[in-house]
C-alpha cells in the first residue's frame, strides 16, 4: 500500500513556555496532591506545557484544529474524523522546577495506515523533546491513531459494566477514584484540550458512539504516574509506557493499580468489572 502520508514525515515544530508555579499549583490542586518536597514539578506535568495555541475559528467540528494540506499543518490533512491519543513512550531526564525557560521539539517520526476490525486507521508518531532552562527533560514518543465514524448501528463504547469486580489481590499499590466532570473539565483546562468528547455528552454519544464522556487517555497515564509517585516517591521513574486499551467514562469507577515485578513496574488501569483501560510498565 502506498503512504500518500509519507512527505510529512519529518516534519518539525518548536514551541516555547515556562514553568508557572501558579499553573503548577492548579495541577496539583487538580489531582489533590501536596507538592514534592524538593520543589520539582512531578512527573506528567510536561503534558501540559508548549500546547498548540490554535484559534476558536480554526477548530473543526470535534473541537480539534482542522488539518490542512499547508505548510502551517504539523500533522496532515487524514479524512477520518474520530482521534484517540493511544500511546506514550517517555523518558524521564531531568525534573522540571518552577521558573524554567522550556523549548519543546516536535517531530512526525512515521505515519503508517493499516485496516482494522473496525475500518482504516492511521497511526501517526511524534516525537518530542523538553528542555528546561537548556537541560533535556523529557523525551516521548507518542502514538496518534485516527479511526472511521463509528457506524450507525454499533453499540455504545464501551460496554457497560458487567458483573463482574476489579481484584486487587496481586497488586502492591491500589487507588480507587470515580472521575468527575469537573477533573476532566480541570485537565482539559490545564492541557487547553477542546475535543468534544470530554466535555459535550450529546457529542459524545451521538456523533463519536461513546457511552458517555470520555476520560482523556492522558489524564488516566497522568494518575497511574501519581499512584507511582505515591508509592515510590516524586520523580522517582526514568521510564513510563502506557496503551490505552478501551474507553473509561466519566463517573464511573476506574481501579489504578500497580506491582513490582523484577526491576520491571507493571501498572494498569481498569473498570469496576475488571475490565483494562489502559497497559502501562515503568522503570526506576
Amino acid at each position: 500500500m502506498t503512504n500518500v502520508w509519507s512527505a510529512w514525515t519529518g516534519r518539525e515544530d518548536i514551541r516555547h513556555d515556562h514553568v508557572d508555579a501558579g499553573a503548577v499549583k492548579r495541577w496539583l490542586a487538580t489531582l489533590d496532591r501536596a507538592a514534592p518536597a524538593d520543589d520539582s514539578v512531578p512527573q506528567a506535568y510536561h503534558w501540559c506545557l508548549c500546547l498548540p495555541d490554535a484559534p476558536t475559528a480554526i477548530l473543526g467540528a470535534d473541537g480539534h484544529p482542522v488539518r490542512e494540506d499547508s505548510d502551517d499543518s504539523f500533522l496532515p490533512p487524514i479524512p477520518l474524523p474520530r482521534r484517540m491519543w493511544a500511546a506514550s513512550k517517555v523518558e524521564f531526564l531531568n525534573p522540571l522546577r518552577p521558573g524554567q525557560t522550556v523549548m519543546r521539539s516536535s517531530r512526525v517520526a512515521a505515519i503508517t495506515e493499516k485496516q482494522g476490525g473496525s475500518g482504516a486507521l492511521v497511526f501517526a508518531e511524534v516525537a518530542h523533546e523538553t528542555h528546561g532552562d537548556g537541560e533535556l527533560a523529557v523525551r516521548e514518543t507518542q502514538t496518534i491513531v485516527f479511526r472511521e465514524p463509528a457506524p450507525a448501528d454499533a453499540p455504545p463504547a464501551p460496554p457497560p459494566p458487567g458483573e463482574g469486580r476489579f481484584d486487587p489481590t496481586g497488586w502492591d499499590a491500589h487507588r480507587m477514584l470515580v472521575p468527575s466532570e469537573a477533573l476532566l473539565f480541570r485537565y482539559s483546562a490545564l492541557t487547553f484540550n477542546s475535543h468534544r468528547i470530554h466535555y459535550d455528552l450529546p457529542y459524545a454519544t451521538e456523533e463519536e458512539g461513546y457511552r458517555g464522556l470520555v476520560v482523556h487517555g492522558p489524564l488516566t497515564a497522568t494518575l497511574l504516574l501519581d499512584l507511582a509517585a505515591r508509592h515510590f516517591g516524586d520523580n522517582a521513574l526514568t521510564r513510563f509506557e502506557f496503551r490505552g486499551t478501551s474507553p473509561a467514562i466519566c463517573g464511573e469507577q476506574l481501579h489504578l493499580a500497580l506491582r513490582c515485578d523484577g526491576e520491571d513496574i507493571v501498572l494498569g488501569a481498569f473498570a469496576s468489572d475488571g475490565r483494562q483501560v489502559m497497559a502501562a510498565s515503568a522503570s526506576i
